[in-house]
């Protein structure tokens, strides 16, 4: 027989239609990798593109400034990571408020062996993490472009 609603971790014994929501590994882990404290943090989406002459790294970070980011390749790999702390402080004759706020993320990329790793560039503009990956000059002559016919 096969079992149609999954069983709680909290309470194994009661399988429940909102098992899932509750669950650790299904609605508070969509894809986002835990900070210490066991609350999600961000990793800002990136889209890859190709033409003949680069792959271009596009990374939306909104809210960040050139300064924040670090870009590392190492072994092949290349990897964007940032730290932001910020604190602000409101006082009145009243009272005092000081709040804090912390964000960070990595992302790393496989580089192909075609990638100059010497011409790398990026730059930031409007919320957007924008990273030129240059191809190797016997890269470009070979065509890595092919249609399959679909049968």
């Amino acid at each position: 027989m096969t079992q149609l609603v999954k069983g709680s971790r909290l309470f194994p014994e009661t399988p429940s239609l909102l098992s899932g929501f509750f669950d650790d590994d299904s609605f508070f882990n969509l894809d986002f990798p835990r900070m210490g404290n066991g609350w999600p943090s961000r990793i800002p989406a990136a889209n890859v593109k190709e033409n003949e002459n680069e792959y271009i790294i596009d990374l939306a970070a909104p809210g960040m400034a050139k300064g924040d980011f670090k870009i590392d390749i190492e072994n092949g790999a290349l990897t964007i990571s940032s730290e932001k702390e910020e604190e602000s402080e409101d006082k009145s004759d009243d009272y005092t408020r000081k709040e804090f706020s912390y964000s960070s993320f990595t992302r790393s990329f496989r580089l192909p062996e075609s990638i100059n790793e010497d011409k790398i560039k990026a730059k930031y503009e409007n919320g957007v993490l924008v990273v030129s990956l240059p191809k190797k000059e016997e890269a470009k002559k070979l065509s890595t472009k092919k249609e399959i016919k679909v049968g």
